[in-house]
C-alpha cells in the first residue's frame, strides 16, 4: 500500500470542499507533506490530512478519544481509526459520500479548536 498525493477525479473534489471549508478558519495554512499528503495545519500543526491509496482518497482529522471511539462504534462505520496516528485520536473517513457534509465540518472545526491555540480557539466562539 503505498501513500500518494490525490489525483483522483472523486479526490480533487473532496480535497477542494474541506480546502474552502478549512480556509474560512482562522490562520489555516495548507501543505504538501513528505508522503504526499495535503494537510491543513494550525500554527504548524496538522488537523486535516488527505491522501489517497490506489486510487482510493481518504480524509483523516484529529478528534478526541471519546469522539473517536464514538464513531467507530457506529454500525457499518465509515469511519477507521487512522493507521500510525489512530492512537491519538484520528479518525480516517475513505467514503466521503457516506457521511453528512455537516457532520465532516463539525468533526474538522472539533479538530481545529482541539489544535489550535486558546486565542484563535476564542476566534471561532466570536464568528
Amino acid at each position: 500500500m503505498t501513500h500518494h498525493q490525490i489525483i483522483s477525479a472523486k479526490g480533487l473534489e473532496g480535497a477542494a470542499k474541506v480546502r474552502a471549508f478549512c480556509k474560512q478558519l482562522p490562520e489555516v495554512v495548507e501543505k504538501v507533506d513528505g508522503f504526499g499528503h495535503i494537510t491543513f495545519r494550525v500554527k504548524g500543526k496538522p488537523f486535516v490530512m488527505m491522501g489517497e491509496t490506489d486510487g482510493q482518497p481518504s480524509t483523516a482529522i484529529k478528534t478526541n478519544l471519546t469522539t473517536q471511539e464514538f464513531l467507530l462504534q457506529q454500525e457499518d462505520s465509515p469511519y477507521h481509526k487512522t493507521a500510525y496516528i489512530g492512537q491519538h485520536g484520528w479518525v480516517s473517513i475513505l467514503d466521503m459520500d457516506r457521511v453528512p457534509w455537516t457532520e465532516i465540518t463539525d468533526l474538522i472545526t472539533e479538530g481545529y479548536a482541539r489544535t489550535a491555540p486558546k486565542k484563535l480557539r476564542q476566534l471561532l466562539q466570536t464568528e
